[in-house]
């Protein structure tokens, strides 16, 4: 205990000894379990309301299924507190037994001791989840729900309460940023959160654990190209070139000396050196290590939980049992118009995507040229890098915005879609929202890995948007720098950006809360009374339990989606375009394992309890970081082979390079820089269309020609042969890695099982005895029903006898 609690607990004691009716909102020394789940209401004087009467409506259905319900008025608000009958969860319990796939996890410990009343009784994760279930689906005779309810504003609110027991273990072993170095008490979480929860965390916690040999392996391919920042003769060429390279723009630009940018080459040697195609190899193999390691990591937990076959399908149908008796099964139905309905808007809302990424193409653009004619000579020096961070940052803007509308573009397409169950419901929306999400976050990643200065034409010949702005152009030495720039800005604005919202939002939102809800402390003390801590607590115990519940920040069904989604999207950029950028495996891992905590501390002391919610598995996320690592593979490889110069270098190298004619005496790399520069004549008539005479004035000196990336014929600008021989080798290239990159992948996927042998052994034991043990009950079954015939056999001619001796007499 803390000082402040420490410090509440003695200002708060009576002098007496007595308790008072007046509620206080403060914590609760004792926090009875009690209630399963709480309703809030607007209290309403006039019964004549059609509020009032679908309030009563609602608690008369829930009388109706033996709910225990007890109402207690504070203020303007009105406490339903619910409280589910032995009856349920029996009947629950039983059909877990006899199901099909959920039979395991009717032997889960379904009882537990409750020290709060001193007897056995169900866990209060089991009796939540139950109870959630049945309040979502007990209907008024005009046929709304509870969701229907809360739209309507009946109801205010509903929640579950905390444990205050249990919460404060939480925070002690795990939700306080002092733990950040401890390892989950991942089985406490499963009791408290439901399996679901825990599985977030665990996969949470391994994903952070593997993210260290990456993050090492990322930090020595950085410290190899910084090893050789000096010595590098591409490096070398760049710093000690007089060539004169073509204007960026067409007003506003001169001609520039390549030298200008010694510092732009040696960035880009620091991600874009041998040891690119290593570590893109590398994270690629890692991706499938992760997957197989995770599955065998679960496995060991799910098998200890007795869910390893469990089917969220069939838990949701005995649910449905236990709330109706009578309800008929809900059936798979298909729509094609539905389905081609659903596609075409998903379609459209992915064009709209696209489209914005276009707009963020045309604002750099047209952001580079008008800060290329910015009177500030530093901004128009630096227009491109200044026109590319304005990208990235607008880039973020679009993300959070977008981000809004793709969840209600996602939510209204599976209501169109009209999902069976919420199963169902969650995996479709899971899969659009993803596929939303990844193509507003990866759209212009693509435009500059792949397009980025190579549609952009050529002197005479540029490619302009409305007929008036050139589009952009790499530099010399590669546009990987580009790429880097744009994935750091990003990643660095999203972790940093988000955590401080998703921290501080719901804290200033609890503060302000707690300052609202200091008018309604009562003047007296806490109560003391032993019957609140064994029997019915008073109703200054429940509302004070109830109001501090009830001013925390509301959770919802996707609460632990948004979690899932911004990890995986960040495993997103830890292997998608990982060549480009080597530390983001690193920065990742920083970030891990504060938002480990982060989201402990929300889940524990910020927020609402989220209803437990039972599961073996991450679900439809599986698949989705499956695809993800089959994506990395793909784009890693054409990374390589068409984003970096690794193939242009390697052809210079062995074919057209001083060592390719024997040559030793010098580096093998040397002139490579002017062999990748084409050259423009301004005496070209085309090209004077592009440059002005004024713009070819360098230090005073008017020059008649200018160079510029491209493999072009100085003559005519046709293509030449060593275009065409590079792009060849270059989609080999990218076929043979993602062939090497996949046999890798199946290799290591067979090598590695998903299930460790401990796993096996132990379900085959488990198996082995509920066999023995259904044998066993079978032959005691079968002695009982011997038992009982002898006697009724002996008792049979007793009776005849004395009937005989009663008539003779």
């Amino acid at each position: 205990m803390n000082s402040q609690e420490a410090m509440e607990l003695d200002e708060g004691r009576p002098e007496d000894g007595n308790s008072c009716s007046e509620p206080l909102m403060a914590w609760n020394m004792y926090s009875p379990r009690i209630y399963d789940y709480v309703l809030v209401a607007d209290k309403v004087d006039d019964k004549t309301e059609p509020s009032y009467k679908k309030q009563e409506a609602f608690i008369e259905q829930l009388k109706g299924k033996k709910m225990q319900v007890n109402d207690v008025v504070h203020e303007e608000k009105v406490f339903y507190g619910i409280r589910a009958p032995k009856e349920i969860f029996e009947k629950y319990k039983y059909l877990l037994k006899v199901s099909d796939a959920c039979n395991w996890s009717g032997e889960q410990g379904l009882l537990e001791l409750d020290e709060d009343v001193g007897s056995e009784d169900f866990p209060q994760s089991t009796r939540i989840r139950v109870v959630h279930f049945v309040l979502h689906h007990t209907f008024l005779n005009s046929g709304e729900n509870l969701s229907e309810l809360l739209e309507q504003k009946v109801f205010d609110s509903m929640f579950c309460v905390h444990e205050r027991k249990k919460q404060k273990a939480l925070k002690r072993l795990w939700a306080r940023w002092t733990a950040v170095f401890r390892n989950q008490p991942i089985d406490e979480i499963r009791v408290y959160f439901g399996e679901k929860v825990a599985l977030y965390y665990l996969w949470l916690g391994c994903y952070t654990y593997l993210l260290v040999p990456a993050s090492v392996v990322g930090i020595i391919i950085f410290l190899y190209g910084l090893a050789f920042f000096q010595t590098s003769p591409l490096i070398t060429e760049v710093c000690e070139s007089d060539i004169i390279m073509c204007p960026r723009c067409d007003k506003g630009c001169n001609a520039w000396n390549l030298s200008d940018t010694c510092a732009y080459a040696k960035v880009n040697h620091l991600f874009d050196n041998e040891g690119t195609v290593a570590f893109a190899m590398f994270m690629a193999i890692w991706a499938t290590l992760f997957f197989e390691f995770w599955k065998r990591h679960r496995s060991k937990y799910v098998s200890k939980w007795k869910v390893f076959n469990w089917c969220e399908e069939e838990e949701e149908m005995i649910l449905e049992v236990v709330n109706d008796e009578k309800c008929k099964p809900k059936e798979y139905h298909h729509s094609y118009w539905r389905t081609t309905l659903v596609l075409a808007l998903s379609t459209l809302l992915l064009v709209v995507i696209i489209g914005l990424t276009h707009m963020l193409v045309v604002t750099r653009v047209v952001a580079a040229v008008q800060l290329a004619e910015a009177e500030w000579d530093f901004v128009s020096e630096y227009a491109d890098m200044c026109a590319m961070l304005i990208g990235a940052v607008l880039h973020y803007v679009t993300m959070q915005v977008m981000s809004k509308v793709n969840k209600a573009a996602a939510l209204k397409l599976c209501e169109i879609e009209n999902c069976r169950s919420f199963a169902a419901l969650e995996k479709s929306f899971t899969v659009k929202m993803f596929t939303f999400q990844f193509f507003t976050l990866f759209s212009s990643l693509i435009y500059i890995a792949f397009f980025l200065g190579r549609i952009n034409g050529y002197p005479g010949n540029y490619v302009r948007l409305a007929g008036k702005w050139r589009l952009e152009e790499c530099h010399p030495s590669g546009c990987l720098t580009d790429l880097f720039i744009q994935m750091a800005v990003i990643l660095v604005l999203k972790q940093t950006v988000n955590n401080i919202f998703e921290f501080a939002v719901p804290w200033f939102k609890r503060c302000l809360k707690r300052a609202k809800a200091k008018k309604l402390e009562r003047k007296c003390g806490h109560c003391y009374r032993k019957a609140c801590r064994k029997e019915d607590p008073c109703d200054v115990c429940k509302l004070r339990d109830w109001i501090r519940n009830y001013h925390l920040n509301d959770v919802n069904a996707f609460s632990l989606f948004n979690e899932f989604l911004e990890m995986v999207l960040q495993f997103s950029f830890t292997t998608i375009f990982v060549a480009a950028f080597p530390l983001a495996p690193l920065l990742a891992f920083i970030n891990n394992l504060f938002e480990i905590r982060l989201d402990a501390i929300k889940m524990v002391s910020l927020e609402r309890r989220l209803v437990p919610q039972k599961t073996n598995d991450i679900g439809v996320w599986t698949k989705v970081l499956e695809a993800i690592g089959v994506l990395a593979v793909i784009a890693n490889g054409l990374v390589i082979g068409f984003s970096t110069d690794f193939i242009p270098r390697l052809a210079y190298q062995y074919r057209y390079g001083p060592c390719a004619n024997g040559t030793t005496d010098i580096h093998c790399m040397t002139g490579y820089i002017n062999d990748t520069l084409a050259t423009a004549y301004v005496t070209d008539e085309k090209v004077r269309s592009d440059f002005s005479f004024q713009q070819m004035v360098v230090n005073n000196v008017n020059y008649t020609h200018c160079r510029y990336k491209d493999y072009r014929s100085n003559e005519d600008q046709s293509l030449t042969p060593k275009f065409w021989f590079i792009l060849a080798i270059r989609f080999a290239f990218v076929v043979l890695f993602e062939h090497v990159v996949v046999m890798c992948k199946f290799i290591a996927a067979w090598f590695i099982p998903d299930n460790p042998t401990s796993v096996k052994n132990s379900r085959l034991h488990d198996k082995l005895q509920r066999l023995k043990d259904e044998l066993k009950g079978q032959k005691h079954h079968n002695a009982m029903s011997d038992g009982s015939t002898e006697r009724s056999e002996f008792r049979l001619p007793v009776l005849f006898i004395f009937s005989e001796q009663q008539t003779g007499h």
